[in-house]
């Protein structure tokens, strides 16, 4: 299974287990060296910056991306 097979059956999970999945997984980098963990971190950055790149209107402004986090928490 790739990553973005992994990655989109992840985010069809409800969001209870989302969030155990993202704490399991965050968990799991603590045992990374620090030049490993900014290795990945920079890998994620350009990722998401080639993605950005690619369609520029896939993303949003914070204020609407915070807005539905509160919503959710509500």
């Amino acid at each position: 299974m790739s990553v973005e097979e992994l990655e989109a059956a992840a985010l069809k999970l409800d969001m209870h287990e989302r969030a155990r999945l993202a704490e399991t997984l965050l968990g799991s980098l603590e045992d990374l060296s620090s030049a490993e963990a900014e290795r990945l971190w920079a890998q994620e950055a350009l990722r998401r910056l080639v993605e950005l790149d690619q369609d520029p209107t896939a993303s949003r402004p914070a204020e609407d991306v915070l807005r539905g986090v509160r919503s959710r928490l509500e």
